[in-house]
């Protein structure tokens, strides 16, 4: 069989974001999420155009540090803090619905439980949860919830299993 696509991809390695507060986001991601730090890295910066050139960003802009972490089964989260010149850093989350607007999902077991802990750790959880009852999601459940710095992620649990993986389309 062909392969299509990126020769030699063999899938997700990391999932990279900003934070305002790469201390404030690590410790949220280890003291709450239960994530481990895999490493540190840092600082950067660059009196040419590597910035720039590399990253399409302002050429003096900064990074105090980088963090993996790693959460369970899957791919690693790498957290940025950057410091731009003036006037050249949005400082606002995206919604979904914004272009680059994204969110991270946890998988959990028990959704009961693990809102309760969300909320009993003082986080906002943005609805109830919602169960999926028919098409590729069916036995689905997720919420959203927003971490410290107001980045939107989610919780999601499949206890039958993926229904997708057994629904055809054409």
């Amino acid at each position: 069989m062909e392969s299509k696509g990126i020769p030699g991809k063999k899938g997700i390695d990391h999932f990279g974001f900003t934070v305002p507060n790469l201390k404030e986001a690590v410790d949220f991601f280890v003291n709450v999420i239960g994530a481990e730090v895999s490493y540190k890295i840092g600082p950067f910066a660059s009196d040419d155009d590597w910035m720039k050139k590399h990253l399409g960003l302002h050429p003096r802009t900064k990074i105090p540090d980088i963090a993996i972490v790693q959460c369970g089964n899957g791919s690693n989260i790498e957290i940025f803090e950057y410091v731009s010149p003036e006037g050249e850093q949005e400082q606002k989350m995206p919604k979904n619905c914004d272009w680059g607007g994204r969110h991270l999902a946890f998988y959990v077991e028990d959704m009961d439980l693990a809102v309760q802990y969300l909320k009993d750790q003082g986080l906002e959880v943005q609805g109830e949860p919602t169960i999926m009852t028919e098409g590729p999601s069916a036995g689905e459940t997720w919420v959203y919830f927003l971490s410290p710095w107001g980045m939107q992620l989610e919780l999601v649990s499949f206890p039958n299993g993926k229904a997708y993986n057994n629904y055809k389309t054409e």
